[in-house]
């Protein structure tokens, strides 16, 4: 009897565990089954944990992360920019499908297998998947820049002087660069700030032909009450200013006015020298050709027309070789030597004009812009070997040669005129010209190849009055539109 009760009691104790580990086993079916029915515990979607929430509560969160106001600094200025006004796209059907992957990877049977003993894998991290309009994007920076770039201000002339006041530099926003920037905190949940690249746009300087207002307004200032003739050519670009000026009132330009040469004509005997001269070891050539232009020696020009050109008619043929450049209204006529013979007697279009009269030279004329044509002959033919120079005496002038005359107009170091409107050791390549004829000065001229560190350019300057020039208010004159010029390409900094 005690063993039978002793058996039907095991029996029932095991029906009883075994009734315990069903039941024990169903509740964790159920609870498997509804933490299966949740995103994997420890799983993060694009940084965001969304462990144990279903596809609802998952999405919730990634929205709330990624739609939340991105900072955008403009200096100091903040915007707060909506992910949605750039069409801000999350993926989130793709990524919750790669979630729903994580979930059900596994064979149910097997996971809860796992689960039952404690055999739990770390879920992946799932990257994020979004989109952005470009187009939108772009647009909505444009709209930034459009309310907070400063554009720079340009320098100003001082009314009444040939100096300028300082422009002011200004911002602009780098689109370009903005855009990953951008981008980037879009897909962000911990740095949704924005410093935009801005960059520093220094002044512009001002129109170039405001440059020939400013030159009028000086001459006017002056009280300058003759005939003023102004080129001014940009050796980088090729604008250029010319006009002439009487009494506040322009005069045509073409034909352009013809002036007195005077010791201005030894620009044209250089380049007839040099055309014939066929090297250096001609040593009393070369010094005539210093004192020519150094020193401004008359002798010395007529001693070398003589010695390179022809002893009767080297005046005649200076001429010839500025009518083969198409300098049609330069011209020498004659020897400087007093009582020297007019050679020929040369109209021209520019002393031809009946509407305007400088009394010039009947030896020796030029006009403001063909000098200033040769010496634009001159600088391109030393700076690359080809000019009009070239092309009219093809293999009779050389890039070499170009280069030595431009020394001998550098080596010109008169401190008045156009030099003086420069900064003390400024290289100018000039020459200068002027007549006293019974003690009395009508006309002055300068014409000469700045180099500066703002641009290369050429000025001509010629100042003529009927009566007389007086040399201090003529020659300061000249100096103030040197400095106006000189200012315009080398601007004062903030």
């Amino acid at each position: 009897m005690r063993a039978r009760g002793s058996l039907s009691f095991l029996r029932f104790f095991s029906l009883g565990l075994l009734l315990a580990a069903v039941i024990l086993a169903t509740l964790q079916l159920v609870r498997f089954s509804r933490i299966r029915a949740f995103l994997p515990a420890g799983l993060i979607i694009a940084g965001v944990p969304v462990g144990g929430l279903d596809r609802s509560d998952a999405t919730e969160r990634l929205l709330e992360m990624y739609t939340s106001p991105v900072e955008v600094y403009y200096n100091d200025a903040v915007i707060h920019m909506d992910p949605n006004v750039i069409d801000f796209r999350l993926d989130l059907e793709s990524m919750l499908a790669v979630a729903d992957l994580e979930r059900t990877q596994k064979q149910f049977w097997v996971d809860f297998w796992d689960y039952l003993w404690g055999r739990t894998e770390f879920p992946s991290q799932i990257p994020l998947s979004a989109s952005v309009s470009e187009a939108r994007l772009r647009a909505y920076l444009a709209d930034i820049a459009a309310r907070y770039d400063q554009p720079p201000e340009s320098p100003l002339p001082i009314p009444g002087s040939p100096e300028f006041q300082p422009g002011k530099s200004g911002t602009a926003l780098d689109i370009d660069r903005s855009l990953p920037l951008v981008e980037s905190a879009l897909s962000s949940i911990d740095s949704r700030m924005v410093s935009l690249p801005i960059r520093q746009m220094d002044p512009t300087r001002p129109v170039f032909q405001n440059l020939e207002v400013l030159l009028k307004q000086t001459i006017t200032v002056s009280g300058f009450d003759g005939l003023a003739g102004v080129y001014l050519l940009d050796l980088n670009n090729n604008q250029e200013i010319h006009f002439e000026y009487l009494d506040g009132e322009d005069l045509p330009t073409n034909p352009d006015v013809a002036y007195t040469a005077s010791s201005i004509i030894k620009v044209p005997i250089m380049v007839s020298a040099f055309r014939r001269l066929a090297d250096n070891s001609d040593q009393e050539s070369q010094k005539l050709l210093q004192d020519m232009i150094d020193l401004s020696g008359n002798e010395a020009a007529d001693w070398l027309m003589d010695r390179v050109l022809d002893s009767e008619r080297g005046p005649l043929i200076v001429s010839e070789d500025m009518k083969l450049l198409g300098l049609e209204n330069t011209y020498l006529a004659g020897y400087f030597s007093f009582g020297s013979p007019l050679l020929a007697v040369f109209e021209t279009p520019a002393n031809t004009r009946t509407d305007v009269f400088t009394d010039p030279d009947p030896y020796s004329q030029t006009t403001p812009s063909e000098i200033g044509m040769l010496l634009e002959d001159i600088y391109q033919c030393a700076q690359n070997g080809g000019s009009a120079l070239v092309a009219a005496f093809p293999g009779e002038i050389t890039r070499q040669e170009c280069q030595e005359m431009n020394t001998l107009l550098l080596n010109n170091r008169l401190p008045v005129l156009l030099t003086a409107g420069l900064p003390e050791a400024t290289p100018i390549a000039h020459k200068h010209g002027w007549v006293t004829v019974n003690g009395v000065i009508n006309t002055i001229g300068d014409a000469g190849i700045i180099y500066s560190p703002g641009g290369n350019y050429i000025l001509v300057v010629f100042l003529y009055h009927p009566e007389q020039l007086v040399w201090d208010p003529a020659s300061a004159l000249v100096t103030e539109i040197s400095r106006a010029v000189y200012n315009y390409y080398n601007l004062p900094t903030q």
